[in-house]
């Protein structure tokens, strides 16, 4: 077996044998020694002030398009390109690796099919919904050239290194400019509608954007494919669209807050923290999609239209319960 195929063996393998060692660097990640207390880092006028860092209210929600993106079909990679290879990925769990194409961009390739998905379709619901995302894409599978010649392999989430997009830094969910502002809590709401059970703070990038004239920093949820499934703490089964509609969003309404069905980590960003109004918000904006644009959202992350259809109807279940919330004792 050539070298690299040895090195993504072995990868797999890893993820398979040693499970007490993951189990514990998962813990140690997501369970630091000390919880921060959940504050804003501004005083609300200042921090409305930066708003636009992390949401921008879509004037044109309806006509957004979702296939390609925020980003446009410019910067996503070419299904019939060759890549080559530069090096396995370093970071996280799941397999991946990265690889240059013709024009000497450097792309990050996920290649867990599962997550690869959710990632890409939830990416496009979150930039319609005026929240900033870095580009992402699907492929099913690329060609892909390295010193042993050139093979196809299996595709998954496609992310470009772009000059314009400098990543800075973590950002805590806890501890940040926008805790208790309508754009926070509701982007909460929407990741809780989706079932997203990855929140680690290590997942949300701090970006610099510098474009033509425009300089910019950005808040930004990344890596979100742990979703459409269960949530949990460990190994939460994702895009499962049987699994997903069998699960309960919304448990109940207790002295004043929406109670959720989620038993993913940093559930005390949840916990008596999202009122009826919160969830009301979130689901609104959801609600103003189109049957075209969930349709993009679910084909630019490589589903099929039968298996999409199965996960729009139990999302869209999901929002009217949102929006009715407000009623509820």
């Amino acid at each position: 077996m050539p070298r690299l195929g040895l090195t993504l063996a072995r990868q797999y393998s890893m993820m398979r044998l040693v499970p007490m060692l993951l189990t514990s660097t998962v813990v140690a990640t997501y369970m630091p020694f000390c919880t921060p207390r959940i504050h804003s880092t501004m005083p609300p006028d200042e921090a409305q002030q930066h708003m636009s860092e992390l949401w921008q209210a879509p004037e044109d929600l309806p006509s957004r398009e979702l296939f390609y993106g925020p980003w446009g079909k410019e910067h996503s990679p070419k299904s019939d390109e060759t890549f080559t290879f530069k090096h396995i990925k370093t970071n996280g769990v799941s397999p991946g690796m990265t690889v240059k194409d013709g024009e000497g961009r450097e792309w990050s390739v996920k290649q867990n099919p599962d997550e690869g998905k959710v990632e890409v379709t939830l990416s496009r619901v979150l930039s319609a919904l005026g929240y900033h995302q870095p580009p992402v894409y699907h492929l099913e599978t690329f060609s892909m050239k390295d010193e042993h010649g050139l093979r196809t392999m299996p595709g998954g989430r496609f992310r470009p290194k772009l000059k314009e997009l400098d990543e800075l830094d973590d950002w805590s969910w806890q501890e940040n400019p926008f805790v208790g502002t309508k754009p926070y809590q509701g982007l909460l709401v929407v990741l809780m509608v989706f079932n997203s059970s990855d929140l680690k703070n290590s997942n949300n990038s701090l970006y610099e954007f510098k474009d033509h004239g425009r300089h910019e920093r950005w808040y930004v949820v990344r890596d979100i494919g742990t979703a459409l499934g269960e949530t949990a703490r460990l190994t939460p089964k994702r895009n499962d669209p049987e699994l997903f509609a069998r699960q309960t969003f919304i448990k109940s309404v207790h002295d004043g807050f929406v109670q959720f069905d989620y038993h993913g980590w940093h559930q005390d960003l949840f916990l008596d923290r999202i009122r009826p109004d919160d969830v009301r918000w979130g689901c609104e904006r959801l609600s103003r999609l189109t049957d075209k644009q969930w349709d993009d959202a679910f084909r630019a992350g490589g589903y099929d239209p039968a298996t999409a259809a199965r996960f729009i109807e139990a999302l869209k279940k999901r929002i009217d319960q949102g929006l009715a919330v407000e009623n509820a004792r």
